[in-house]
């Protein structure tokens, strides 16, 4: 059997360590793509330096021309800037709108059958874009969002409680920025409601470091923002599609009635198998919950007002 075929657009910290994982994880062969002459050439050359140390046996190539992810199963989209130090992800909207506008033209002409993730910044916009762009089923569209921050969740109060993150089970839901939604009834510690295990005040903490976690990183690295941890959540909803896991992720998917929302992408629990987003999960959402999500889903609609007018679409 053929192995699979992964186009990686955008060849920056994601894409690479992207490229490594699904390497390592035998996922399938991997094309990077970049309109910076050299970079994805040398770190395809790099990684494929490696396969021998790892015994990875994947094709992987860096390229400049949308011609060779020709074919493509998978399509993961990193291209745009990142983060500076003092910037929110809203403030990326008019470059990384440009930029993906010319991403989804590429796909669209040579992976017209792919299965698309999105992962640039502002997410909830740049999300919504692609599936505009490509006029792709809202199954095929999907944003990495929920996974990376459940994932923040799930390490803070791993740490916290001194316990291994395999048994701490969290979900965050809601738009990809400042007022996500940490769901507190969601967090259980091996079997326990963590509310048991740490006091309210400590919780509401915690929460709050998760809302800013990637602007932590930012405020670190100064010079980029993270990319081993949203590398890893994209590279799971590539393996759940490839290998129709059916499990079920926190990610930016069209809403079309779900969650009392319709023409919105927006972090719910979706199950993600070879027909892509299978089926959005609905959970209940305690009164707490609730006025939060709402209160993120009003951020969302603002970012795509703001993109509209950017772009001129009414």
């Amino acid at each position: 059997m053929a192995r699979k075929k992964i186009a990686l657009i955008g060849a920056g910290n994601i894409g690479g360590s992207m490229a490594h994982l699904a390497l390592l994880k035998g996922l399938g062969d991997v094309v990077m793509f970049d309109v910076i002459e050299g970079l994805p050439q040398g770190k395809a050359l790099d990684l494929s330096h490696a396969g021998p140390i790892e015994g990875f046996d994947g094709n992987v190539i860096g390229t400049n021309k949308y011609d060779d992810i020709a074919g493509a199963d998978v399509c993961i989209v990193t291209a745009g800037i990142a983060r500076k130090p003092g910037m929110s992800r809203d403030d990326l909207l008019g470059t990384n709108a440009k930029i993906l506008t010319s991403v989804a033209d590429g796909i669209k002409k040579h992976a017209p059958n792919s299965f698309v993730i999105v992962i640039t910044n502002p997410l909830d916009a740049m999300v919504t874009l692609m599936q505009r762009a490509l006029g792709f089923p809202k199954n095929r569209v999907v944003g990495q969002s929920g996974i990376l921050d459940s994932s923040r969740y799930r390490s803070f109060i791993a740490k916290e409680l001194n316990v291994s993150v395999k048994s701490v089970h969290a979900m965050v839901l809601g738009g990809h920025g400042d007022d996500m939604v940490p769901v507190r009834s969601s967090c259980i510690v091996g079997g326990v409601p963590v509310e048991k295990l740490i006091p309210a005040k400590r919780l509401d903490e915690i929460e709050a470091r998760v809302r800013n976690a990637g602007g932590e990183v930012v405020a670190l690295l100064k010079t980029g923002s993270a990319y081993f941890s949203p590398a890893s959540a994209a590279i799971q909803m590539t393996d759940d599609f490839l290998f129709d896991k059916k499990e079920i992720l926190p990610c930016a998917a069209l809403l079309e009635g779900e969650y009392g929302v319709s023409g919105y992408y927006f972090c719910v629990p979706v199950m993600i198998g070879a027909g892509g987003v299978e089926k959005v999960i609905d959970i209940n959402l305690n009164a707490a919950d609730k006025k939060a999500f709402d209160e993120s889903l009003s951020h969302v609609k603002d970012i795509v007002q703001a993109m509209n007018r950017v772009l001129g679409v009414a």
